[in-house]
């Protein structure tokens, strides 16, 4: 494994930077450089979040830089990734991204007074086709298969999932190495099972299968 870096860390909807305190802290103890990057998740744009976080890589120099994303935020990093993509950055994990679109926030969008619990971001993610991201950045996704959130109060969420999203809508198309593990979606903020799988990828490219006690997914 190289030396850990610059790690930006990249919320998801409904959060601020400060939900990743935890596992900063656990980073910092491992000798990563760590930055939580904060947006406006609910009223600002998608693109207007992924240039906002190129622009925060950019300023952190030019070593390299490593991206770990929750939910929207991996939606953020990939949208970044495929409009103007700081060349420092090489590897991206993205937890719980729903990559492949979302279920929950498609039923919220059919309901007048919850649709705005879905933010403009997601929204827009939903009737985009899929951005055409570099493949010189290897991207990881770890999904979860607790069945354990509000996502369950929704009907029809397919199963597996992480009680918001489905294991099938995380498997980005241009995805270097895929797992699923036994965790909710919330819980992806502070698990230490994520937290390893997600350092191994970004100092090797893959995640270590046998440790989490399963094959390749």
């Amino acid at each position: 494994m190289t030396t850990p870096g610059d790690i930006v860390l990249v919320h998801g909807l409904w959060m601020h930077g400060w939900v990743f305190a935890l596992q900063r802290r656990r980073l910092q103890r491992r000798g990563w450089r760590t930055h939580a990057f904060s947006y406006r998740s609910v009223r600002g744009t998608l693109d207007g979040a992924a240039d906002a976080l190129a622009e925060f890589v950019a300023a952190l120099g030019d070593g390299p830089v490593f991206l770990l994303g929750h939910s929207l935020g991996g939606l953020v990093v990939l949208d970044m990734l495929a409009r103007r993509r700081p060349p420092q950055v090489a590897r991206a994990v993205l937890l719980g991204a729903p990559c492949q679109g979302s279920h929950s926030a498609a039923v919220l969008l059919r309901l007048p007074l919850l649709r705005g619990l879905v933010g403009r971001g997601l929204a827009q993610w939903l009737v985009r086709p899929l951005p055409q991201v570099d493949a010189a950045v290897d991207i990881g996704t770890i999904a979860g298969n607790r069945p354990l959130g509000s996502g369950r109060l929704l009907p029809g969420l397919p199963r597996p999932n992480d009680g918001m999203v489905a294991v099938s809508e995380t498997r980005w198309p241009g995805v270097r190495d895929h797992i699923v593990l036994p965790v909710t979606h919330s819980q992806m903020l502070v698990s230490r099972a994520c937290l390893e799988q997600a350092q191994h990828f970004l100092l090797t490219g893959a995640f270590d299968h046998r440790a989490a006690g399963a094959p390749p997914a």
